[in-house]
């Protein structure tokens, strides 16, 4: 990370600028040239182990999206987009290294390699960029917005920082001031007249900077995700006792627990049973985020056992959990029953359809209040939240022997989740022939959520590699759009990116900042 103590790795990239520095003045020996050589191969050996470790904490991370999808899976699609704008932008230096050695008889005599010639007429004409400078230019900035806009916004600026200053190319004009005062533009600066073997090792050292990020991104995120899963806002104090309900004249022999508030983890099975009797999974209970829905009668007053194992799975293992709760059914109601007709929250932006009623009162009979309830008819109503994190209802009627009750619940308030963008119903990663994508819709979904939103979209940036962004009002592609698509290559990635979507019956409510979408070019 940035601003932290240095790796060994570090202190070996900022060692090999100060090479860079010195070769300015030096008449370059077979020697020093050698050991350009060397410090390439040790880069490439130490990119090589880089790789594998990225790849093996993508392949952690796939795994923890598929065992918890709610937790893991906006975090996944974070990680697989920086993922691949890295393999675009380190294939793309990969490609560039192998045509400069291309000539040579041995890509590991480095001692040939002192000549400037092959990039020199790459990059430059004259005193002006050729086409594959600019390109080479472009390449850089292309990675660096990239993995910028692909992180959350308002979150993670540190890591920001550290991007830009990584894949700086000089300051707002495009210039590195030299030591005799002069400013000279970034490119020429560091490739213009230097050995090949000095620029083959600039390129492998661009390639080193790019899997730091993908590392340094992939660390951050799941560091935040593991902090949030810590913290103590996700614990709550429960009551626990050897049953849920006394009777009058009982003693009360429960305590005050510290238990974790986890609904992102839903048991993949269970066993369970009703006072000796097996309880079948869809009739009797059902598997939900958090644990299990009872769906069973409250059965003939008296005290129930419920007795068996949840079972979930963790790290690709399945993890038992023990179940031995009790429960008492009396007959006289003592208390409303509060719930939500689809969650256990009420989101921000919806009309929350909710049902209230206390057993034994009639609903005309029951009264319920907060901010933002409404009622529709009989025992249902309508929540629309305000602000805040939470919102309590207060329910209270009067029982049948004319005694007043009165209870209250506390609901979590939460936004709408970050909409995906989509082109052509497709999210993420696609392919798609470039006809296609010149007629395509850009869309915004909100994938596995509750309610049934219209989302439009007003306005889109599109980004052809190598071209200038186009902003684009609508959700299809304009003439300039258009225009540069034309000008992409076969294969080229493009970004869908800072999608403006809206809730079409609800315009005031601010979403998520959309997900982008990179379309792979099929012709």
């Amino acid at each position: 990370m940035a601003g932290g103590k240095q790796t060994p790795r570090q202190k070996m990239i900022n060692l090999m600028y100060l090479i860079f520095i010195a070769m300015l003045a030096l008449n370059m020996s077979k020697e020093v040239l050698a050991a350009f050589g060397l410090m390439n191969e040790k880069l490439e050996t130490s990119n090589t182990n880089m790789d594998a470790n990225n790849s093996s904490f993508m392949a952690s991370l796939e795994t923890k999206k598929d065992e918890n999808e709610e937790e893991y899976g906006e975090l996944y699609e974070d990680a697989q987009q920086i993922k691949q704008l890295s393999d675009n932008y380190y294939s793309y230096l990969e490609g560039l290294k192998k045509e400069m050695t291309a000539d040579l008889e041995d890509d590991k005599d480095y001692v040939v390699m002192d000549k400037s010639d092959y990039l020199d007429q790459k990059f430059f004409q004259g005193d002006n960029l050729g086409p594959e400078g600019k390109k080479f230019m472009e390449q850089i900035e292309t990675y660096r917005e990239g993995v910028i806009n692909a992180l959350p916004e308002g979150e993670f600026e540190s890591l920001k920082s550290a991007v830009k200053t990584r894949f700086a190319t000089g300051g707002e004009d495009g210039k590195v001031e030299k030591r005799d005062g002069t400013r000279q533009d970034w490119i020429n600066y560091h490739f213009e007249g230097f050995p090949l073997v000095a620029s083959l090792t600039k390129m492998t050292q661009l390639q080193a900077d790019i899997k730091t990020t993908e590392q340094e991104v992939l660390k951050t995120l799941l560091e935040g995700e593991l902090t949030e899963a810590v913290s103590l806002t996700n614990f709550a104090s429960s009551l626990s006792a050897p049953k849920t309900a006394y009777y009058a004249g009982e003693k009360y022999n429960g305590k005050i627990i510290v238990s974790k508030t986890d609904k992102t983890s839903t048991p993949v099975k269970a066993e369970l049973t009703l006072d000796g009797r097996p309880l079948t999974e869809g009739k009797d209970y059902e598997l939900e985020a958090g644990g299990i829905k009872m769906l069973i009668s409250a059965g003939t007053p008296g005290d129930h056992t419920i007795k068996g194992t949840m079972i979930f799975k963790q790290d690709g293992e399945e993890v038992p959990v023990e179940v031995n709760n009790t429960f008492a059914t009396i007959s006289m109601p003592n208390a409303a029953v509060i719930s939500a007709d689809k969650m256990n929250v009420v989101y921000r932006g919806v009309a929350n359809p909710m049902t209230i009623s206390i057993p034994g009162i009639p609903d005309n009979k029951v009264n319920a209040s907060a901010p933002g309830l409404t009622r529709r008819s009989g025992s249902q109503y309508i929540m629309n939240p305000g602000t805040g994190r939470s919102v309590t209802i207060t329910a209270s009627g009067t029982l049948p022997d004319g005694k007043g009750i009165s209870t209250k619940s506390e609901f979590r308030i939460k936004d709408i989740p970050r909409p995906s963008g989509t082109v052509r119903g497709e999210s993420g990663s696609i392919k798609m022939p470039r006809n296609n994508l010149e007629i395509a819709t850009v869309s915004a979904m909100l994938e596995d959520f509750d309610f049934d939103l219209n989302l439009a979209v007003s306005e889109f940036k599109f980004k052809v590699p190598g071209q200038p962004t186009v902003v684009v009002k609508g959700n299809k592609l304009d003439s300039r759009a258009k225009s540069v698509l034309r000008r992409a290559d076969r294969g080229e990635s493009v970004q869908i990116f800072d999608i403006q979507a809206y809730i079409t019956n609800n315009k005031s409510y601010k979403l998520k900042k959309v997900s982008p979408v990179v379309v792979e070019l099929t012709n």
